[in-house]
């Protein structure tokens, strides 16, 4: 294996804890609120770094602008999809955890 392999896997495994991470949250955590920021917050930074192991490891800038685009999409997505559950949590009158 060569340097950039190297690196490219402690990307990936760097992004796998996040996603790992995320995932305790949610089953941890004692609200919905909580649960949210921790999927979201681990889930975007754990893409974040699976698609810079990913990047590393292409051939082309199309890939890696490609991957990219779907980090920026999915960072989107995921803090308006938060954002819809909290407010909706908040309408049925879904207390925050004390």
């Amino acid at each position: 294996m060569t340097l950039i392999e190297y690196i490219s896997l402690i990307f990936l495994l760097i992004g796998a804890f996040f996603f790992l991470a995320g995932t305790l949250g949610l089953l941890r955590f004692p609200d919905v609120y909580t649960r949210l920021h921790a999927l979201t917050k681990a889930d975007n930074i754990g893409l974040g770094f699976i698609v810079l192991g990913l990047a590393l490891q292409s051939d082309s800038l199309v890939t890696v602008a490609k991957l990219i685009l779907i980090w920026v999409l999915v960072l989107l997505s995921g803090a308006s999809v938060a954002h819809l559950v909290a407010k909706s949590a908040l309408d049925k009158g879904i207390r925050l955890w004390k």
